[in-house]
């Protein structure tokens, strides 16, 4: 509210007497006392008078949604998301035509949940219409309203309900909430993959998950969503596990939740349009690799972290403990394999085939052929050998043929 940015951003706002009020996540997680990641007010100007007052004080204005009334400020290289006070006109499953209004009552009745909805002054004064703070003080996670007619407003709202359960929330509380979320999650099967993969990716960032998931489980919710992660024993084990550790990973979580083969990986990787480097994770997760093991010296270390990477090391580090049913024996031993694996600099085959055409060995095949020899031989050597020493088993080998 003091920052420099902050009053920037609302001194344009208020210079014609509108009030301005923070809402949502900065709102909600500063009564909790946690850490503010985005600051969203709420206003009754509409989009093209916020941008104007915006760009009158200097402050850039960026029209991120303006059919939903939503401007993205930036003052001080810090991003605001300003929005129009609205009430919903009509909706269609995902998306929502909005009329514009000066009630802040109505622009509270259309949001999702009550923790969403309240609103404060730069003062410091709380409004809050729906009872949210109340249901914040006690882990209630509860919609606005009637939970099936604020999700049939939008099916994404039943993935934004699981993960607030997740991040706030006790599931005691959760009852008819979670009776409508089974109801219509089959309506799921019509959003975006993108939008559905990053609700799951947040949800499973909450330092414990596991309750959420296996309610979703039970309630056949995550079966509607997506059929290949429902591998709750595997989620349970790891979370735990990476708490003995001290590491969280969410894709990595996603993975331990895949039931299935590479194949189930590649199928949702594609369904949920993760980007390659993701997809290239899952399929090496699920696949595994005799690499990795509960004992393992400095040697095998070194040679698992050369064909695999650090990322992946770790991924099917942790996975391979995490089997294991002594967390506390096992902490450890993968703590200081993962310490090992961050301080060992991976290193590269210190030959190249320019050099091979430089001993003779003429371009084909042949080249490829004689590079893998060298590297599995350099590997089994515990990468000793320099590029002296590899020239001359080039020199040797091609002497013998």
């Amino acid at each position: 509210m003091t920052s420099p940015a902050t009053r920037q951003v609302l001194t344009a706002l208020t210079q014609r007497g509108q009030i301005v009020r923070f809402v949502g996540g900065c709102v909600r997680d500063s009564l909790l006392g946690r850490a503010i990641k985005d600051i969203d007010l709420a206003t009754p100007d509409d989009p093209e008078t916020v941008t104007a007052l915006l760009e009158a004080a200097g402050v850039t204005a960026i029209p991120t949604g303006i059919e939903h009334g939503t401007i993205t400020a930036v003052a001080h290289n810090q991003h605001f998301e300003i929005t129009t006070l609205r009430r919903d006109a009509e909706t269609f499953g995902r998306h929502a035509r909005v009329e514009f209004t000066d009630d802040w009552i109505a622009d509270a009745q259309r949001r999702d949940l009550t923790i969403n909805a309240i609103y404060c002054d730069p003062d410091g004064t709380l409004y809050d219409p729906t009872g949210g703070r109340d249901d914040l003080a006690v882990g209630r996670i509860r919609f606005v309203g009637d939970p099936e007619a604020r999700i049939r407003e939008d099916y994404l709202r039943i993935l934004r309900f699981f993960r607030f359960l997740a991040w706030y929330g006790r599931s005691e509380y959760a009852v008819e909430a979670i009776k409508a979320c089974a109801l219509l999650a089959p309506k799921t099967a019509g959003l975006a993959g993108e939008r559905i993969a990053a609700e799951l990716f947040t949800t499973l960032e909450a330092p414990d998950p596991v309750p959420v998931f296996e309610t979703m489980v039970r309630h056949r919710i995550l079966e509607a969503v997506t059929p290949e992660l429902c591998d709750i024993n595997r989620l349970r084990s790891l979370c735990a596990f990476e708490g003995a550790v001290g590491v969280a990973d969410p894709l990595r979580r996603f993975a331990a939740l895949i039931v299935g083969n590479t194949a189930a990986a590649t199928t949702i990787g594609d369904r949920l349009n993760l980007s390659g480097k993701q997809r290239q994770r899952l399929i090496t997760i699920t696949q595994g690799s005799e690499l990795v093991a509960v004992e393992m010296n400095k040697k095998a270390v070194r040679v698992a972290l050369y064909r695999l990477r650090q990322e992946a090391f770790a991924d099917l580090v942790l996975l391979e403990f995490a089997s294991g049913s002594d967390i506390d024996r096992g902490a450890g031993p993968a703590r200081a394999l993962l310490a090992y694996a961050d301080s060992w600099s991976i290193t590269t085959l210190p030959i190249s085939g320019r050099d091979l055409l430089g001993q003779g060995i003429p371009e084909g095949p042949r080249i490829g052929r004689q590079l893998e020899e060298l590297e599995t031989w350099w590997v089994a050597n515990d990468f000793e050998p320099d590029r002296r020493a590899m020239l001359d088993r080039v020199t040797s080998v091609s002497g013998s043929d």
